[in-house]
């Protein structure tokens, strides 16, 4: 079982097109497969599908890069024109963690181990 993101949710506007596309890059079939609902096991994590994404306006998931320096990387992202969501802070055991978003409001995560 992975110990890191167990779960990642895409907003799609097609379902159809996207569960074939996702069947084919990971290379199984749906566990769960219903019309508002496509999920893939793959590699201990489950990777959903949700047709909302003209509803809800959604453009993608929130991955984390691993980063030697947050708070400057943090700041270099606000200095290219990010806009902060999360200032860098200590969730538990010295793992840091702080978000940005893009002009577009997509969300970016870093993250500092310990």
């Amino acid at each position: 079982m992975s110990s890191g993101i167990n779960t990642v949710i895409y907003h799609v506007a097609d379902l159809d097109r996207a569960k074939a596309l996702f069947g084919t890059f990971l290379g199984v079939e749906p566990s769960t497969d219903s019309s508002y609902y496509v999920g893939f096991e793959f590699d201990g994590q489950q990777i959903g599908l949700v047709p909302d994404a003209k509803e809800r306006g959604f453009t993608g998931p929130v991955c984390f890069r691993d980063v030697p320096d947050i708070a400057a990387a943090h700041q270099a992202l606000l200095a290219a024109g990010a806009e902060s969501d999360e200032e860098p802070h200590d969730v538990g055991g010295g793992l840091m963690v702080s978000s940005v978003k893009d002009a577009d409001g997509n969300v970016i995560g870093l993250r500092q181990l310990p």
